[in-house]
């Protein structure tokens, strides 16, 4: 795991930059039904293990934007940027749910900055980011995603 941490000025020198991997986050069935509850999106390949038992997947599997929302926590361990006055998520590019995340796999994220914009009081920054789940051949999303810091 590695934290890289910059003031806005050092910025664009990132640029291209992998900055390497978070640490590994378990997908317990307690986070699903959490989520499911949360969302209400509580089908059964989610939160019923003894169906999911004979489902596609032999169990149940994480939510996609579940996974996607790990985004977040994942990015704070990446990056940090010092001397600003606002962190801001601005949005998704393009997102892609490439596998199922079984209960019990465990995820991390890679990420590299892959372009940097002057935006007013500010810059942009254009992430492609990779959350993947040990001893998976696939990625189970991958999301290119902007975040805005401001002076």
């Amino acid at each position: 795991m590695s934290n890289t941490v910059v003031t806005l000025e050092n910025l664009p020198s990132l640029v291209g930059t992998n900055l390497g991997h978070t640490g590994w986050l378990e997908i317990t069935q307690e986070r699903i039904d959490q989520f499911a509850v949360a969302t209400g999106d509580d089908q059964w390949i989610h939160v019923d293990p003894v169906r999911a038992a004979d489902g596609p997947f032999g169990t149940t599997i994480a939510h996609g934007f579940l996974t996607l929302s790990l985004l977040i926590p994942f990015w704070g361990e990446l990056l940090d940027v010092d001397g600003v006055r606002s962190k801001v998520n601005y949005g998704l590019d393009r997102v892609r749910f490439t596998s199922p995340v079984p209960v019990g796999s465990r995820l991390r994220m890679t990420a590299t900055i892959t372009e940097i914009t002057d935006v007013k009081d500010g810059v942009q920054i254009t992430i492609d980011a990779i959350i993947e789940a040990e001893g998976s051949t696939r990625p189970a999303v991958v999301v290119t995603f902007l975040c805005r810091f401001y002076a």
